[in-house]
């Protein structure tokens, strides 16, 4: 994932704290064009240190 789209998942994280993975991926989908599967947004975001 590049540095914009870890951004991009950031700010829709910050957002809303109670989105589940799916729609974290259709979100980042919609608004940059990133296609990502539900396990990399996973894994971004563990890497990111958000755990839940």
């Amino acid at each position: 994932m590049t540095e914009r789209g870890q951004c991009m998942l950031k700010r829709t994280v910050r957002g809303s704290h109670q989105l589940s993975a799916e729609s974290i991926a259709k979100d980042l989908q919609i608004l940059c064009g990133l296609q990502i599967s539900i396990t990399s947004v996973r894994k971004e975001l563990h890497g990111m240190g958000f755990h839940g």
